[in-house]
């Protein structure tokens, strides 16, 4: 299926004392590359933050005015395609374990509005895939200070349980260190 892809890579990073999430690095790759990895089938693919050298193709694009939340980075994302697939995949950069096996079983388990990846207590974690037009039904018209949470209510999702620790996100340097053990 033909899908289109946001990485939402602009965040404070604030329980890691403001380092830039993208750049961080797991075997061997930053952040934002395994994102890149992981979205590798979207015809397209936008980053929401700072620009900076990939291995592949990507518009950069930053919500106006910045820092507004994870839900206002997601619709500037959305908004700069500039041929919106009938599903846009979006992807957390500090979820660094999430790869192109997870994005195929969202894409695959979508019906109804889209899927979600839920990790073992339930929770929904920014790792979902979404019919583009129902996004642009319940986006809200002021996206800032938004809650990704409450989007994600106004919209019917499939759950996908996360396999092993993709769903396991990247906040804190425990965390980091931590990850993949």
């Amino acid at each position: 299926m033909n899908f289109a892809a946001v990485i939402l890579a602009g965040g404070t990073a604030a329980r890691l004392g403001g380092v830039d999430k993208a750049s961080i690095e797991h075997a061997g790759q930053t952040f934002l590359e395994r994102a890149l990895a992981a979205v590798a089938s979207a015809g397209e693919v936008v980053v929401v933050g700072e620009q900076v050298p990939t291995s592949r193709p990507a518009t950069f694009v930053r919500e106006d005015p910045p820092l507004g939340g994870p839900v206002a980075g997601l619709l500037a994302g959305r908004r700069s395609l500039a041929d919106p697939a009938e599903t846009l995949v979006v992807l957390a950069v500090d979820m660094p374990l999430v790869t192109a096996a997870t994005v195929d079983r969202l894409v695959a388990a979508s019906s109804g509005d889209g899927a979600v990846l839920s990790d073992a207590n339930g929770r929904r974690q920014l790792a979902f895939a979404v019919r583009t037009s129902r996004l642009d039904e319940v986006a809200p018209d002021d996206p800032h200070g938004h809650s990704v949470r409450d989007l994600l209510a106004l919209l019917d999702l499939a759950d996908v349980p996360a396999s092993g620790d993709e769903a396991r996100g990247v906040d804190t340097w425990e965390d980091l260190r931590t990850l993949g053990r």
